[in-house]
C-alpha cells in the first residue's frame, strides 16, 4: 500500500512529563506496518493552542505514514488551551505568548523529543505555525532535531520569547535542515522582515540546500489553516508538498 494511503489511526490525548509539569499533547500514531523508519514530526501550534486544526495536522501526517505529536507551547500558563480564531481568542493567545521564554520552549521540546525516542522515533522533524513557527526556529538549535519547518513565524527579526536578541541570530547554531516559509502579503512579517530572513538564511548557507527560504506569492498570514479566513489553497498545497517530501524520504 502506498505511504499516502496508509490507514489512519485515531489520534488521542497523551500526557507527557515536561520540565515544569505535564504536557497535554495530541499523539497521532501509525499502524505497525507503516514504513515510518524511525521518523516522527513534532507539531508546534499557533497562539490558539492544540486546537482542532493543529490536531488535524498531526492526524494528516500520520495518514501520510509518519507519526506526529502536537505539543502545547503554553503548558505553564494554559496547559489545556484550545481557542478559535476570533479577535478575543487572538488576544488571549497573545497574552500567554508574552509569558513564554526560550528556555521553557526548548525544555518542553526536548522532553517531547525524549518521549518520541522512547517510542522508537529517532529522526525528528519539527513543524510550527505562527508563534509555533518562531518556536520551530528555536527548536532547530537542539541536537535532537534534524529538520525544521517555520511557517510564517513572526518576530524572529525583532527578539525572542522572554526577551533577548533576535532569534534569527541563532542560525549559526542550527546544524540540521531549516525551511522558512512566508506569504508575501503577510502583514505580521512585512517585506523588510521577509528580506532579512531570506538574507540571513542565504548568508549562513549560500547553497540553499540546508537552510532554505520560500516566499508564497500573495499569501497572507495563516495561509496553511483551513479554519482561518486567510487560508490559501495554493500556498497550503505548496507548504504540504514541501513538508511531506521532507518527512517521507
Amino acid at each position: 500500500m502506498p505511504i499516502s494511503q496508509q490507514p489512519l489511526l485515531p489520534g488521542h490525548w497523551q500526557m507527557l512529563q515536561g520540565a515544569d509539569g505535564p504536557l497535554r499533547c495530541w499523539w497521532s500514531p501509525v499502524d505497525d506496518t507503516s514504513p515510518s523508519l524511525g521518523r516522527a514530526v513534532l507539531v508546534l501550534p499557533e497562539v490558539f493552542g492544540v486546537n482542532a486544526w493543529v490536531r488535524s495536522v498531526a492526524d494528516r501526517l500520520a495518514g501520510a505514514g509518519v507519526p506526529a505529536l502536537a505539543m502545547p507551547l503554553f503548558s505553564r500558563t494554559a496547559p489545556d488551551l484550545e481557542l478559535g480564531y476570533d479577535p478575543d481568542a487572538l488576544a488571549e493567545g497573545r497574552r500567554h505568548k508574552d509569558r513564554t521564554t526560550v528556555a521553557g520552549i526548548l525544555e518542553d521540546v526536548a522532553a517531547a523529543a525524549r518521549w518520541l525516542q522512547v517510542q522508537g522515533c529517532s529522526r525528528l522533524t519539527v513543524v510550527g505555525f505562527c508563534f509555533g513557527g518562531h518556536a520551530a526556529l528555536l527548536a532547530a538549535t537542539l541536537p535532537q532535531v534534524q529538520v525544521s519547518f517555520d511557517f510564517y513565524g513572526a518576530g524572529v527579526c525583532q527578539g525572542r520569547p522572554g526577551g533577548g536578541a533576535p532569534s534569527l541570530e541563532l542560525l549559526p547554531q542550527v546544524h540540521g535542515q531549516l525551511t522558512c516559509l512566508c506569504g508575501t502579503a503577510d502583514p505580521l512579517i512585512p517585506v523588510g522582515d521577509q528580506k532579512q530572513i531570506e538574507a540571513a538564511l542565504t548568508a549562513e548557507d549560500p547553497s540553499g540546500t540546508r537552510l532554505r527560504y520560500e516566499a508564497l506569492e500573495g499569501a497572507d498570514h495563516g495561509f496553511m489553516c483551513e479554519a482561518r479566513s486567510s487560508f490559501s489553497p495554493a500556498a497550503s498545497a505548496r507548504g504540504w508538498q514541501l513538508l511531506l517530501e521532507s518527512v517521507q524520504v
